[in-house]
């Protein structure tokens, strides 16, 4: 960010636009919209136009795509938005632009936009503009009205109180959920509170004891690598006593206390165990696993699958492993590096989990600490880490953050990225340099566009250095290429040089299954088939299957970090309820 402007000329201008789209858009000519839109231009929907998430490029395509969408639309009111952010003149992804949130209605309800205007010829034109659905007219979310107003406060002398009616309500004795959720962690909890406030009756099941296990049961030193500032869940912030960085306790213990402040129906020791899709009813037939042995069937017309990018803990099989006769850990599995101390260990995998691991292990005492690495890593510095959350700290509602933070096509997003990533690399080029010097591979990402992008694409491959980089390059963490590995062996591990590198303990920080393969284990491969990839980018750089429609109809999966989760849970909310309501197929 070269810095912001703001003043009544760039008012003008945004006005002067916004007059133009909204004739253009009266019109439907697909000719009279493209014009509107610079030689480089991107416009990414989120529901308001397409009921998907959809991104076109180019003049002559967003000019098509828009006006193929607007009969049935109908858009209209196209406006500054007032009472929030005014139009300032900022730098994007190196492109200076005016850039202006307005909003307009559609035949479903008040949406939000967000344009970025050049200078091209002499006229503004867009260079990217976002369209999304606020809310579906008639079904407001109440969070955002005078809720107290409509909630029941009479004393029921004599009759139910509010424990009695959250009792009831959580038993599902006598009726099956609208909407089930898997997994009681950031995703689960956030649509399932998006989808209680809009009125849909949603239960959340998690195989665990207690909400928040999927954080608590992880290694003993994990803490969230982003800041609690950006990471606060849908109509809860986090209290402002709360640490920069999470420990995953405490995130765990507010899961719970968040699941009862917004009063949501969880079942724990509850696994989703089967599940076939009827279509002729439209809904699905599933069972349910309860921990006192017990089962129940369900016919819910939604599920969503929220359990995570990382679910099923991946257990390679590797030469000779089964042949160890230490101890074999997963990273989710080892507890507490004072569990070890004394012992010799191994870690298979250079990610966070193994970077954390390692350290742990060497702080607490063990008598070496080996990493082994696979693959090439993106390593960048805690503090540059935080660099796509930099638009966080501009002055302005938090609202009008997370609108802005998805108003970026694609395109712009990953050019961003890049940008972010070079800058990082050289703020960190000593760090990096030293581990280049200890024989550690080293990546920027895929076309160098960083850790984020790694993440969405693959659930991993990168590290916030917490000071492990640090031991790596002073030796206090060994590291061995795993090319240069033979086999394991009763001892440790066999390198190609004849050498043994002893270990009592083996560390898999080898990650998880993705959500799709979940899913295939749950509803079979014909399911699977159907909903095909979840999560990495598609041709429009949207993620695939993830909070949108997929092959497989009333099947949904959310998940990612916590700001995803509050975003995206109320995208994929609406569209729940859209279906609920007959809006749409």
């Amino acid at each position: 960010m070269d810095g912001i402007l703001t003043g009544t000329p760039l008012e003008a201008a945004a006005r002067t636009w916004l007059g133009d789209f909204e004739a253009a858009l009266a019109s439907g000519e697909a000719a009279r919209i493209g014009v509107l839109f610079a030689a480089e231009s991107h416009w990414r929907d989120i529901l308001a136009f397409t009921w998907n998430l959809r991104t076109a490029s180019g003049a002559g395509e967003i000019g098509d795509l828009l006006a193929g969408c607007l009969p049935r639309m109908q858009p209209r009111a196209v406006a500054l938005a007032a009472q929030r952010t005014p139009p300032r003149r900022v730098t994007r992804a190196g492109t200076e632009a005016i850039e202006a949130i307005f909003t307009f209605e559609t035949a479903v309800g008040p949406c939000n936009g967000v344009v970025r205007l050049v200078n091209e010829g002499g006229e503004h034109r867009a260079w990217t503009l976002t369209t999304s659905l606020d809310e579906i007219r008639g079904h407001e979310d109440p969070a955002n009205g005078k809720r107290w107003q409509d909630v029941d406060w009479k004393r029921n002398f004599g009759g139910e109180n509010w424990l009695d009616r959250r009792k009831k309500a959580a038993a599902y004795a006598d009726h099956d959920p609208a909407v089930l959720v898997v997994g009681a962690a950031q995703a689960g909890l956030a649509v399932a509170a998006r989808l209680s406030l809009l009125g849909v009756d949603t239960l959340v099941v998690d195989k665990d004891a207690r909400v928040g296990d999927s954080w608590r049961k992880r290694y003993h030193a994990l803490t969230l690598h982003n800041e609690t500032r950006v990471n606060h869940l849908p109509y809860m912030p986090f209290p402002k006593s709360f640490p920069v960085f999470i420990p995953k306790d405490m995130l765990a213990n507010w899961f719970e206390i968040y699941a009862e402040a917004m009063e949501l129906n969880v079942w724990t020791g509850t696994e989703l165990t089967a599940g076939t899709w009827d279509e002729a009813a439209r809904c699905w037939d599933v069972t349910l696993k309860r921990a006192d042995g017990s089962v129940r069937r369900m016919r819910p017309r939604h599920i969503v699958m929220a359990n995570g990018v990382s679910s099923f803990p991946i257990m390679p099989e590797l030469p000779g492993l089964r042949d160890f006769k230490g101890a074999v850990r997963h990273s989710g599995d080892v507890g507490s590096g004072l569990d070890w101390a004394g012992k010799r260990a191994l870690v298979l995998g250079t990610g966070t989990s193994g970077h954390d691991v390692a350290q742990d292990l060497t702080v607490s005492g063990a008598a070496e600490v080996t990493m082994i690495q696979r693959s090439p890593t993106l390593v960048v510095s805690l503090k540059e880490a935080q660099a796509p959350y930099a638009l966080y700290d501009e002055d302005i509602s938090f609202e009008d953050k997370d609108l802005l933070a998805t108003s970026f096509p694609f395109p712009v997003y990953k050019r961003a990225h890049q940008r972010m990533t070079q800058m990082n690399a050289h703020a960190d080029k000593a760090l990096l340099e030293g581990l280049k010097d200890r024989g550690f591979r080293l990546t920027s990402g895929p076309e160098g566009t960083g850790w984020q992008h790694l993440y969405q694409n693959r659930g991993g491959g990168y590290y916030f250095d917490a000071g492990c980089s640090q031991m790596i390059i002073d030796g206090r963490v060994g590291l061995i290429q795993y090319a240069d590995l033979d086999r394991f062996a009763p001892g440790g591990a066999v390198m190609k040089d004849g050498s043994v590198k002893p270990a009592d303990l083996i560390v898999l920080a080898t990650g998880y299954e993705g959500q799709a393969a979940a899913a295939r284990r749950i509803f079979g491969d014909a399911v699977g088939d159907r909903v095909g990839k979840v999560w990495g980018f598609d041709e429009e750089g949207e993620l695939h299957g993830m909070w949108r429609p997929t092959g497989q109809p009333g099947l949904w999966f959310l998940a990612g970090g916590l700001a995803q989760c509050r975003i995206f849970s109320k995208v994929l909310a609406l569209q729940i309820k859209a279906r609920e309501l007959g809006l749409t197929a």
